[in-house]
């Protein structure tokens, strides 16, 4: 029994190469093996679809596809000659062929011959006038599926730039390791694109990569835009008395001053320590104190701490909670 390609994809008669394609890549997603390993069919129908979209992708196959039908591979090889033992045929301009020995009978249709070449006229009127109605100029040239697939990488990698690596496996089921460029200032969601490195198709260009970047979150820094934002730990000393601490940032290590009595949430701008993405001006650092105790906290420190409270009481009328409100 004939195969009907179109049928297949579930495409029509008159479908665009495009179509096609799309058509094709979310058939063969849907049955490729590997996604389907408890379906014993999955195999037979996804091989289905490959055989469908090798001849509808490719225009020469086609054109004979649409005259002969799913034989059309010995077809080709007879000359031209029809698939009825021999009987002249022409494709309409719509791509259904008409045999002349069922309008005429077997004298103008069978191996009689056409001596004074009438039907070979009419035949070559009917397949120009078909070249015409499919288009007057060639087919655009097909390609290849487009792979999506997602890639996490580092904080740092994701502000300063960098290298990293992706596997991804192919419709073939062969797996893939390829290393990918990070642009510095990438952000969350962003896509990058790898042209031409995706699926092949027969005859024509191969399509892209579609790599969807997630950024793995930083214990101490957080980005807002081209900002970044740090936590510093300091001693009770150093937020009191005032300090000088090193910070890391992207372009190295720097000496934050702390002012004294600098309080925890306080937050110490840096200008130009940001995020500099693609030779834009560079955002800023800012930097939050965070007081941290030592712990355990012994009995000659917590009496020092009492001491120090008293005095601070004594000195000012503070409440540290007075603007704390719902």
């Amino acid at each position: 029994m004939s195969e009907d390609y179109y049928k297949i994809l579930g495409v029509g008669r008159d479908a665009s190469p495009a179509d096609i394609q799309k058509a094709y890549r979310k058939l063969a997603r849907k049955h490729h093996p590997d996604l389907n390993p408890d379906d014993n069919t999955a195999k037979t129908r996804f091989q289905e679809v490959q055989r469908a979209f090798d001849v509808l992708n490719d225009p020469s196959k086609r054109e004979l596809y649409d005259r002969y039908g799913s034989s059309f591979e010995s077809m080709a090889g007879g000359g031209g000659a029809g698939p009825r033992g021999g009987g002249a045929r022409a494709a309409w301009p719509g791509g259904e062929e008409v045999d002349f020995s069922e309008l005429f009978g077997q004298r103008y249709g069978g191996g009689g011959g056409d001596p004074a070449g009438m039907f070979g006229d009419i035949f070559g009127q009917f397949r120009r006038a078909g070249g015409r109605a499919r288009g007057a100029g060639p087919r655009p040239q097909p390609r290849g599926a487009d792979i999506s697939a997602e890639l996490e990488i580092p904080f740092n990698t994701a502000v300063v730039g960098g290298q990293a690596q992706i596997s991804l496996r192919r419709s073939s089921g062969k797996v893939e390791t390829l290393t990918v460029k990070i642009p510095a200032g990438t952000e969350e969601g962003k896509k990058l694109r790898l042209r031409g490195q995706g699926e092949e198709a027969p005859g024509g260009k191969p399509g892209d990569i579609l790599i969807k970047i997630n950024v793995a979150p930083h214990p101490w820094f957080t980005r807002r835009g081209k900002n970044l934002e740090v936590r510093v730990p300091v001693t009770v000393a150093e937020a009191a008395l005032g300090a000088k601490v090193d910070v890391p940032t992207p372009g190295g290590t720097i000496a934050l001053s702390i002012p004294p009595g600098s309080s925890s949430g306080r937050k110490l701008r840096v200008k130009g320590r940001g995020v500099a993405a693609d030779g834009a001006e560079p955002g800023d650092l800012y930097a939050e104190v965070q007081i941290v105790l030592p712990s355990p906290l012994d009995a000659e420190c917590q009496e020092t701490i009492k001491k120090l409270d008293e005095h601070v009481k004594s000195m000012h009328a503070q409440d540290p909670r007075r603007d704390l409100k719902w």
